[in-house]
């Protein structure tokens, strides 16, 4: 279903990390620095540091629940699903279990029903597009790179502008800079990824440059998913 939000800018920056690693510590700190939002989407079935995993021998760790409220204040807190289990499949009742749990946990553990999610793998089935609308989730962020600022016509299937690995990164920063955006016509420059991967790729200095490009803009609204979408 088509949803026509009332806009209330021209031009915004928003962001969006997955998986509540323990590196978000760091990627706060970077955002709250330069006055970035994002929206974290956390897992809560599986949100423990004794979840762990390793990349390129990088030893990587989510967080425990407790503390992520006052952690992630003044940014938004949104679904990843239960177990970050693809959807592919995924019958009626396992929806439920991966979405409705989850959404209901962030709600008894951060006193806020969740309106968006990140879809696991990037995966969005019609069905499960469907069902997560019927639970009240109002956007739903997927892996597919635009390049553009345009706003989706269905929030429930938003594709980023970028990832945070994107060639294109700061040539898209650039653009967006330069555009003048307009009421009726507003941008969102929407980026995404994981915290960790600065640690695997050793390139922290990528996202505080595109902080520091993006920041201090009058014409420039900065806000979490939700308030750029809804």
């Amino acid at each position: 279903m088509k949803t026509t939000p009332k806009i209330h800018y021209k031009k915004a920056v928003t962001f969006s990390y997955d998986d509540g690693i323990s590196q978000d510590k760091r990627l706060v700190e970077i955002f709250n620095k330069y006055g970035m939002k994002c929206t974290f989407n956390l897992n809560t079935g599986i949100q423990t540091s004794k979840n762990t995993f390793e990349i390129e021998g990088v030893h990587i760790s989510r967080m425990d629940q407790e503390g992520l409220d006052e952690l992630y204040k003044g940014h938004e807190i949104a679904s990843h699903g239960l177990t970050h289990s693809g959807l592919n499949g995924l019958s009626r009742e396992e929806l439920e279990k991966e979405f409705l749990t989850d959404a209901q946990n962030i709600e008894r553990l951060y006193g806020k029903y969740p309106v968006g999610m990140a879809y696991a793998y990037g995966d969005h089935p019609q069905e499960a597009v469907d069902y997560l609308e019927s639970i009240g989730i109002r956007y739903g962020r997927t892996v597919e790179s635009t390049h553009g600022f345009e706003l989706p016509d269905n929030p429930l299937l938003l594709n980023p502008t970028c990832h945070h690995n994107d060639e294109k990164l700061f040539e898209l920063a650039e653009e967006f800079l330069q555009l003048e955006g307009s009421e009726e016509n507003p941008r969102l420059f929407y980026i995404w990824g994981h915290s960790y991967e600065f640690t695997v790729n050793n390139n922290w200095e990528r996202i505080e440059k595109l902080c520091q490009m993006l920041s201090g803009r009058d014409d420039i609204f900065y806000g979490t998913n939700a308030e750029c979408l809804l």
